[in-house]
């Protein structure tokens, strides 16, 4: 009879250790990156006109019709669907974007470097893709709500012109950088065309939702 391998307590202690300090790192990044990204937006939201655009043009009509429509005021008068609505947009951003930074600070080779990319982005992925199908289909109702005092907000084109940015770095990702992901699992620390894309990433998608909360207590 085989003998049993002896447990080693050492060796496991230490990749614990080691696992959350990692996870403490990736999180102090963030607050830091949070911080200094707030205060950007909010710097650059407050030193522009909200009306940078006139109630005549046919944008504003569309926001218009949208915001007086009867759907627009079901959602915003209601007692109830309007906060499930914002709820569940909360708990998609969560989904999505808090599983995302963490690919991306992983693509930094900030944390979970032990962890190989491709095993990583497996992971995450997944469920990532359904916050964000929660968070755009209620981030649409909440819009169609509040259409035209978005239109007039600063906040909200902060956020479509953050958004186009983040969609283009994720496509380039997906057509380029993406398809050299497994040669990137032995490596802690990934090539620098991976390195930029995380950071820009982290970077965007913080941005937006800084200028999402800005947005909602600016209306």
């Amino acid at each position: 009879m085989a003998r049993p391998v002896p447990f080693e307590n050492d060796l496991t202690e230490w990749a614990t250790t080691h696992s959350g300090r990692q996870v403490l790192r990736g999180l102090i990044i963030g607050l830091i990156l949070s911080v200094l990204i707030s205060a950007g937006v909010w710097i650059l939201s407050t030193s522009v006109d909200s009306k940078i655009f006139g109630d005549t043009s046919l944008v504003a009509k569309i926001c218009r019709y949208l915001y007086d429509s009867r759907v627009g005021a079901g959602i915003r008068e209601s007692i109830w669907v309007f906060p499930i609505i914002e709820g569940t947009h909360l708990l998609g951003i969560a989904l999505s974007v808090g599983l995302l930074c963490w690919f991306d600070l992983r693509l930094l080779g900030w944390v979970l470097r032990d962890e190989p990319v491709s095993k990583v982005w497996q992971n995450v992925m997944p469920v990532a893709f359904v916050g964000f199908a929660l968070m755009f289909v209620s981030g649409i109702l909440l819009f169609w709500a509040e259409a035209f005092t978005a239109f007039h907000s600063v906040h909200f084109w902060l956020k479509m012109i953050l958004l186009a940015c983040a969609g283009i770095n994720a496509l380039s990702f997906e057509s380029s950088a993406h398809k050299n992901m497994a040669l990137w699992d032995l490596e802690p620390v990934p090539p620098f065309r991976a390195r930029m894309t995380g950071a820009i990433s982290l970077i965007l998608w913080t941005a937006i939702v800084v200028t999402g909360r800005t947005m909602a207590y600016n209306f």
